[in-house]
């Protein structure tokens, strides 16, 4: 609701509830229109459209911004993003609209890049399921079983952006062979690069997937990929559920097509398909790759300065590549 305080304000259009530090300093500068509050969703819109400039989201269904939002919102001009993928944005669309779309990189690149390094060695040492084992009191009966390794795998990185590199190097240190599949070859990278997906994954043993999701990756690790990678393969998924063919892989992992899993994120998540629950053979998270404090107060400021940057008349602090800004 508009106050007399927030009369000349710019107006800000929140779909779904953000951090509270995001809403809190957004508020202070901005009038802001919390949409999951209304009744009425499309009747708000309509009623304020025309001079909602800016647009704070979350990711999530909820927190889609699609073709007929933006053209719902022809004042719009910017659209902030939290987190590093942005497939909930119609960022290409957005881009013909003249509206720039953020999100927020590099803040959480070690976070993640840590997180993926603690599940590859949880699902390989199967530490979640030796804290288990000696929690239930079996560690008296017999000694917890051996556990595959790391050592003399062979890695293949899904995905060599910033995140991608950032593992590259923390697996580096382990001393262990690294190689990656991406969009195109980099010149400046100091490993080895395969231009097909399923060639990598036939030459590597361990697949880490930290590729951006959207229509272009959607099921992109599939059964033919997880045949590659062989009964002594491990995958790892940080990226998004929608890049791994759920279905294939419960399959795999129940046929013993590969050995294991570890996953941070699912393809309906929060909802995790129960065949993954019931699998002792596999590491499941709730999605925490970026989900330290520290990062997530990062990240949430991030969201805050590129509003506030764009309505200073300053260029945006980290556009994404489809709306370069036009400052």
């Amino acid at each position: 609701m508009t106050t007399n305080d927030d009369a000349g304000k710019t107006e800000i259009l929140m779909p779904r509830p953000m951090a509270p530090r995001v809403i809190e300093q957004l508020d202070a500068r901005f009038t802001l229109h919390r949409l999951w509050e209304v009744d009425d969703a499309d009747a708000f819109i309509a009623q304020h459209a025309s001079r909602i400039r800016g647009v704070a989201t979350g990711g999530g269904a909820s927190g889609r911004v699609d073709k007929a939002l933006i053209d719902a919102l022809p004042a719009l001009e910017i659209v902030s993003s939290f987190g590093v993928g942005y497939d909930h944005v119609d960022a290409a669309y957005a881009g013909t609209k003249g509206v720039v779309v953020t999100n927020t990189p590099d803040v959480l690149t070690d976070e993640v890049a840590d997180l993926a390094i603690g599940l590859l060695l949880a699902t390989l040492r199967k530490l979640p399921q030796a804290d288990r084992y000696l929690r239930e009191g079996r560690w008296l009966e017999k000694p917890f079983p051996l556990s595959p390794t790391l050592r003399e795998r062979k890695i293949g990185i899904l995905g060599y952006g910033r995140i991608g590199k950032a593992i590259a190097r923390r697996i580096d240190a382990f001393g262990v062979e690294v190689v990656y599949h991406g969009r195109r070859e980099q010149a400046d990278a100091p490993h080895r690069y395969y231009a097909d997906l399923a060639a990598m994954a036939r030459d590597v043993d361990t697949l880490i997937v930290i590729t951006p999701g959207g229509a272009g990756t959607e099921k992109i690790v599939d059964s033919r990929i997880l045949e590659a990678l062989g009964p002594e393969g491990v995958l790892i998924n940080v990226a998004r559920g929608s890049v791994v063919d759920e279905a294939a892989l419960i399959k795999a992992l129940h046929d013993g097509t590969i050995l294991s899993a570890g996953l941070d994120v699912f393809d309906k998540e929060p909802q995790v398909p129960q065949e993954l629950i019931d699998m002792d053979h596999v590491v499941l998270l709730p999605h925490v790759g970026s989900a330290s404090v520290h990062t997530r107060n990062a990240m949430a400021q991030l969201v805050v300065d590129n509003l506030l940057a764009w309505f200073d008349g300053k260029p945006p602090l980290t556009p994404v590549p489809e709306t370069p800004s036009p400052r």
